[in-house]
């Protein structure tokens, strides 16, 4: 009897040991999860599938840090909410005012150069990428659309949204429109000049103008043909005036559509076209002030400048390796995209002055 009690317990406190630690490791598991946050985020990936990472996709050592990229930053957006959001050759980066987040390690996502960025009137962002299709974050679920989804080609080079919610996606292998359900894919088939998107841009009438590597094409949803499906008509002014490697189409404040190509920059005020002597440029934006901010290549074909024009004058603000996208953040700090991350300019200063430029890197250059 007394060997019954003995092992009785033993028996008992081999249970409770095993209770013991089956509660500590749930403990610690969920300690984890709420100092990491990503128990708030989900990934939505398509069924059966993982897409693969480009193998040339630069990752970095650390995901939470005080310095920003150090590789190609394509595009920069602020958010709603103020946050700063970077289309990296290191993924999504977000910037809170402190501390850059590599979102793409932080929550596992499909690791492929990044180069577009929207924001939608319902606060969603959408991450166009090299090879990965396009990433959509709602605020708590990021979800992935690749071709598997019938987008049309997984490297998407440009988005916008129209005045009817749709979200239309520029890639290099034709133009896709989601309606909120599926993707409706546009190719030279149906009338565009190539099928590499550079730049989209929805006019004030609604007109959305489609910049390619062969030219521009516009379509007009008021004369949609019967069937439903766009119309895509070349832009030209004459039979002698063509466009080459469409860069960046934008209308301005005063109605005016503003085209970067190997032309060079073109100003189209609804009638005539008047071309204004520039370098090629390949980006453009206009800020609260009505300047625009183009970067384009210098003379020598080595180096890329960023300009501001007043209607006027060329002002020469920065000239690097590269320069890429520019927005402008509440503050009226002007932002842009380099070959080695991100910088930022006071938008006051004279250009000369070093101190204008904030480059958020362990060493200036």
């Amino acid at each position: 009897m007394r060997n019954y009690y003995r092992i009785h317990r033993i028996l008992i406190f081999i249970i409770l040991l095993v209770l013991n630690l089956i509660t500590s490791c749930t403990e610690n598991n969920k300690s984890k999860a709420d100092k990491s946050g990503s128990d708030s985020i989900q990934v939505v990936l398509p069924k059966n599938r993982q897409p693969n990472a480009d193998p040339s996709f630069e990752r970095t050592k650390d995901t939470i840090s005080l310095n920003g990229p150090h590789s190609i930053t394509r595009s920069v957006l602020q958010d709603r909410n103020g946050n700063i959001w970077l289309a990296s050759w290191e993924g999504i980066i977000r910037y809170d005012g402190k501390l850059f987040t590599n979102i793409t390690l932080q929550e596992g996502l499909p690791q492929f150069h990044v180069f577009s960025i929207l924001e939608d009137r319902s606060g969603n962002l959408w991450f166009g990428t090299i090879g990965g299709g396009v990433i959509r974050f709602n605020g708590r679920n990021y979800t992935n659309f690749t071709s598997h989804d019938h987008l049309v080609g997984n490297s998407v080079i440009c988005i916008q949204e129209d005045k009817a919610g749709n979200i239309w996606l520029g890639t290099t292998e034709g133009v896709s429109c989601y309606s909120g359900n599926n993707f409706r894919n546009f190719t030279t088939q149906n009338g565009l000049s190539s099928n590499f998107i550079s730049s989209i841009e929805e006019d004030k009438n609604g007109k959305l103008w489609f910049g390619t590597n062969g030219g521009i094409n516009c379509y007009d949803p008021l004369h949609s043909s019967i069937s439903g499906g766009p119309e895509f008509v070349n832009f030209s002014m004459s039979k002698d005036l063509s466009f080459h490697n469409v860069r960046a189409i934008l209308e301005d404040r005063e109605g005016n559509i503003w085209i970067c190509s190997q032309e060079g920059l073109n100003r189209f005020d609804g009638k005539s076209l008047t071309t204004v002597p520039t370098y090629f440029p390949m980006n453009i934006f206009e800020d609260r002030a009505g300047n625009l901010w183009l970067s384009g290549g210098k003379e020598n074909g080595k180096d890329m400048t960023l300009y501001k024009y007043d209607g006027k004058i060329f002002s020469e603000i920065k000239t690097s390796l590269q320069i890429f996208g520019v927005t402008e953040d509440r503050d009226g700090n002007i932002w842009f995209g380099t070959a080695s991350g991100v910088c930022r300019y006071d938008g006051k200063s004279q250009p000369g002055q070093n101190s204008a430029f904030a480059y958020f890197k362990d060493s200036l250059n």
